[in-house]
């Protein structure tokens, strides 16, 4: 069964909270439903990426009749309101009132930083999917799973394809100035130099831009420019670029075409490249099945795309750990291990597994934006197998190096 969380103000203080902090959880019966909670966001501009991925888990649940393994399942949905805020105190509420086993989300990165650590110090079993980097590098926690990706997990195979697939070295970056936006830099710019490329001019645009004709303008002689916005902004960073005579080829990360958008990108957009965890055109039983439950559920011409996939397999995910330890999740030490240990082939995303710091190897699809019947769709045209955080990069070095920011990698002279 889902339940939505009420609006009302959550009551506990912080003298009640931290009380609470020194006890454990009570044990919860076997053979008791296993309650679920879900932050997202469903009011506000975040709304429609938060709705999909409530669709995803909701779908999966549905199929399975809200049993996985043997485990009634009892969804409780937290509108988060899309502000840390709102994520924290949902966060509280989920653990402290509705006694969850498990949380799955929050949507946003800068939802999963200000639940991080209270998520933690309950020992609370988390799902994440934002992509904020050091949440599962330098900040790891023994209770955090990331099962989406990291920011810039799918811009390493990007730079790739970039250099040894249309043979082009020397790129203009422009994103979205805050962290999402960096760390998709960060990505693409160290493949992209470490393998004899280079960034040539990095420009970032405040995220409510409206008029991209002053960023166009900067951008210098290069072959090839890498646009790494979220949400609306890439349909209209593509089309303004495109009408102020830009030239070069487009190519981008897993927001700027994601199968839930890209048929709102007009001609334009025809021929952009991107990287994403997930396409719709993915020829697989598991993604067959996904794409008919989701269809079933909410219509026909629902919007499927990265979100939905990646909940739906967490439900594969939760159903993967439950079996491990035979329905029970009491106990947040051993239902962590399950689900770090659960290695899937059959997800609507392909296969996944985790590594030792509790984040997603997942394939990564290159895909190229086509026009059909007069709509953009996606069509995919590499894929790259086991692609860890880390690329082909070797853990303790990587993680020697600075998080990705506005400034580093820094730009060549």
């Amino acid at each position: 069964m889902t339940r939505d969380l009420d609006r009302r103000k959550f009551l506990a203080g912080t003298a009640a909270a931290a009380g609470a902090l020194a006890f454990p959880m009570p044990s919860i019966a076997q053979n008791a439903p296993m309650k679920v909670g879900l932050l997202t966001v469903k009011t506000g501009p975040l709304a429609a990426g938060g709705v999909h991925i409530e669709e995803g888990i909701t779908a999966y649940l549905k199929d399975k009749n809200f049993t996985l393994s043997g485990r009634k399942i009892d969804l409780i949905v937290a509108d988060t309101g899309g502000n840390p805020a709102g994520a924290k105190n949902k966060a509280q509420e989920l653990v402290e009132r509705d006694r969850v086993e498990i949380v799955l989300g929050p949507f946003a990165a800068f939802e999963l930083l200000a639940t991080l650590d209270y998520l933690a110090q309950r020992k609370m079993p988390t799902l994440a999917f934002a992509g904020a980097d050091d949440v599962t590098q330098r900040r790891g926690n023994p209770y955090l799973t990331r099962t989406s990706y990291t920011s810039s997990q799918c811009l390493f195979p990007l730079a790739d394809y970039v250099l040894n697939e249309m043979k082009l070295k020397t790129a203009a970056t422009l994103g979205d100035d805050f962290a999402f936006g960096y760390e998709q830099n960060g990505g693409f710019q160290r493949v992209l130099e470490e393998h004899g490329g280079r960034v040539v001019k990095k420009l970032w645009s405040p995220l409510n831009t409206a008029d991209y004709a002053p960023y166009v303008s900067q951008i210098p002689a290069c072959d090839v420019v890498c646009e790494l916005y979220a949400g609306s902004n890439p349909l209209k960073f593509t089309k303004q670029a495109r009408s102020l005579g830009l030239k070069q080829p487009l190519v981008g990360g897993s927001t700027v075409a994601d199968d839930t958008i890209v048929g709102a990108h007009g001609e334009e957009a025809v021929g952009l490249i991107n990287t994403n965890p997930y396409t719709l055109d993915h020829d697989s039983d598991a993604n067959k099945r996904f794409l008919a439950s989701m269809r079933k559920n909410f219509g026909a011409d629902v919007r499927i795309g990265h979100y939905a996939a990646t909940f739906y397999a967490n439900g594969q995910i939760i159903e993967a750990a439950l079996a491990k330890t035979g329905g029970k999740a009491d106990n947040p030490d051993a239902f962590t291990k399950a689900v770090r240990a659960v290695s899937l082939a059959d997800t609507p995303r392909g296969p996944i597994s985790f590594d030792d710091h509790g984040n997603a190897v997942i394939d990564v699809y290159t895909r190229r934006v086509d026009s059909v019947g007069g709509k953009r769709v996606n069509k995919l045209i590499k894929t790259y197998n086991k692609v860890s955080q880390f690329w082909t990069m070797d853990p303790k070095a990587f993680l020697a190096q600075p998080v990705f920011s506005r400034d580093y990698p820094p730009m060549k002279s």
